[in-house]
């Protein structure tokens, strides 16, 4: 059973608590129980909350100690310190191989223990410039659901804990799994990729405005990186150039995802054949597809819809 830590403080945020506990800590009838989910306080006992109730907490920072992940779901008010005793329970953690993961504002307190020094991070995008002046040697992404380094993860606002809970939950036990607790939680099959929808929007004339759309009406032939170039009137290697600086992926990386979230839709909404599907989806072949499918979410597309429709 793998060890779940939520370290909360006063006043402790409950959405992004909560998050954790439904992933890690809630008991459903015909799912199998993977994780045990405990809380722990640098000082145990009543804890207040944002919702206006305390809760009692029983363990102090030994239950750090055999921890398998450690939570700090949000950190109130962002600018309070860390105790001494707080940062060398998470330090001690973390080299004993323990996975640190923050849900929003808690980003702040792993901020403090140095750990994401010279990495990647993000948080939610109205906190994220603080967090990028007073910790001037993170990497700030506030266009980020979630950033996972494998030891040490970080994910935007409050419903981006879902997001990242659930995405540790596939990278756990499979895609198909963290699919039967989304349908039980009653939340969409798959959150595209890991980009959050919510930050800042581009400035108008951005330079891939129609092609999401024009892309999407003709997945179903067989598109190239020269034709997307030619619908926004540029050459291949500028296009490639622009994908880089603005998407961070490649053309045909992103050409792909598209196809394979298509194919997704598809096996959630649809009784359609895998081949059928393929061909819908510009993949040519159920072999194909199968194999993409696989590659981008970790299950076979078949796996996939009985996960969903799974009782």
């Amino acid at each position: 059973m793998h060890r779940v830590v939520a370290l909360v403080r006063p006043v402790q945020s409950v959405f992004e608590l909560g998050c954790a506990v439904e992933v890690f800590g809630t008991k459903r009838p015909g799912v199998p129980q993977y994780y045990a989910f405990e809380t722990c306080a640098e000082t145990p006992g009543p804890v207040p909350t944002t919702g206006g109730y305390a809760m009692t907490v029983s363990q102090g920072l030994s239950a750090l100690e055999t921890a398998d992940t450690v939570i700090v779901p949000g950190w109130l008010p962002v600018e309070e310190p860390l105790s001494d005793p707080v940062c060398r329970a998470l330090l001690r953690a973390h080299a004993r191989g323990a996975r640190l993961v923050t849900i929003c504002s808690g980003v702040f307190a792993l901020a403090r223990t140095g750990l994401l020094d010279g990495r990647s991070a993000t948080t939610h995008w109205a906190r994220a410039e603080q967090l990028r002046r007073e910790f001037p040697r993170v990497r700030v992404e506030p266009d980020r659901l979630y950033v996972d380094h494998g030891d040490v993860a970080t994910s935007a606002g409050a419903g981006a804990g879902f997001d990242l809970c659930l995405h540790l939950v596939r990278k756990d036990h499979g895609a198909a799994y963290a699919a039967v607790l989304k349908r039980h939680m009653v939340l969409p099959p798959h959150h595209e990729a890991d980009r959050a929808p919510y930050a800042p929007p581009p400035p108008p004339g951005n330079a891939f405005d129609g092609l999401l759309k024009w892309v999407d009406e003709r997945l179903g032939t067989p598109l190239s990186v020269a034709d997307l170039a030619a619908y926004l009137g540029v050459s291949s290697r500028t296009l490639a150039r622009r994908f880089t600086d603005q998407l961070d992926t490649s053309p045909g990386a992103w050409l792909l995802s598209r196809r394979v979230a298509a194919a997704r839709a598809l096996l959630e909404e649809t009784e359609l054949p895998v081949e059928a599907i393929a061909a819908r989806v510009g993949l040519s072949s159920a072999v194909n597809l199968r194999r993409r499918f696989r590659s981008a979410t970790g299950t076979t597309p078949g796996a996939y819809r009985r996960a969903l429709r799974a009782p």
